[in-house]
This record gives C-alpha cells, structure tokens and sequence, in this order.
C-alpha cells in the first residue's frame, strides 16, 4: 500500500508540474510534440512521396517563441485586455507612445502607491506638457507574452483615459508587426 501511495504521489507531482516547465520552456514542449506528429509507425512500409508544389509568393517561417494576434478594432486601433501585476485592464497598443502610459485609477488598482510629489517629470503628450510620474511595472503580460520591469509612467486621469502600451514594452519583444488589420507580438 505504501508503495502505491508513493508512485502515485510521484505521478501526481510529476503531473502538478508539466505546466510549470511548459511556461518556462514553451519551445521544449512545440518540439517534443512536432517530433511526436512526424514520427512514422514501425509498420508504416509505404514509401514516402513528396509532391512539390510552387506557391503563389514565398512564405516566410514564423519565428519561434510565444505569440500573440491582436485585432484592430472598427477605428483600426489594436486594443486588447492586459494583466499589469496580475490585474486585468484594458490598453490599446500605441507605437507613438515612448512609454507604457497608464492613469492614476488604473496604478492605484495595480498596486502602485504615489504621492503628488511624484510627479515631478515633465511629459509631452498629444494635448501638450503634463507632469507624470515615472514607475516600473512588475509584470505586464498579454496572452502568453510576459514581460517583467516594463517602465511606465503615471498620468492623470483628466489627461489618460485609455492605458497606453507603449514602446517600453514593444522594443522588449522579438518582433511586432502590423499586417491587414492584425498585429502580431512575437517574445
């Protein structure tokens, strides 16, 4: 019994942590599973035919690592839900912006405390110069993209009312790419 007891407590902690590698090494499990797709059948003594076809333009591969599509919404603006510190907003992706920029609402709600004294930078915004305060954001993920101490900074509420994901977040990728009303985000 007490056998039983201990191979199935292994099994159980073997299985409790398959999805903690899987996040830490998504790319082990894609190739695990695509050499487990391709492999043949001991029995399988067909031969192997390869028919060639010529695409209309060439396809590239896409790259390799997590990634996530983001459609534009009728204005064309890609918004989508993002977890900054675990908590749920929403932002829209704006290449424009040097920064992550999120309201005061939306810091309190992250856990972010500041005192007016921390508005002390001076900003320029698309409705003129705004004093922000600049902070680091622990974790902001979207989908299975995470990054870890994304720089922000905090605006008003009057002067933000849409979170923005700025380029702190962006040039931390392996790629971004606009493409037919898409937005593909490449870690």
């Amino acid at each position: 019994m007490l056998r039983k007891l201990l191979i199935l407590s292994v099994f159980a902690g073997t299985s409790a942590s398959i999805p903690i590698v899987y996040q830490s090494n998504p790319q082990m499990f894609e190739s695990l599973l695509k050499k487990a797709m391709t492999a043949k059948p001991a029995g399988d003594a067909r031969p192997e035919v390869a028919l060639a076809a010529a695409p209309d333009k060439p396809v590239a591969p896409l790259p390799m690592g997590r990634k996530v599509v983001v459609t534009a919404d009728a204005r064309g603006h890609f918004s989508s839900a993002f977890k900054l510190n675990g908590r749920q907003i929403d932002g829209m992706i704006d290449t424009g912006a040097t920064l992550v920029a999120v309201n005061t609402s939306t810091a309190r709600r992250i856990g972010l405390s500041l005192n007016p004294s921390d508005f002390s930078h001076e900003v320029n915004t698309a409705n003129g110069t705004i004093n922000a305060a600049v902070v680091m954001i622990d974790r902001l993920q979207i989908g299975s993209i995470t990054v870890n101490d994304v720089q922000a900074i905090v605006l008003d509420d009057k002067a933000l009312r849409t979170n923005l994901i700025g380029m702190s977040f962006l040039n931390r990728l392996g790629k971004y790419q606009a493409e037919n009303g898409t937005l593909l985000l490449v870690q």
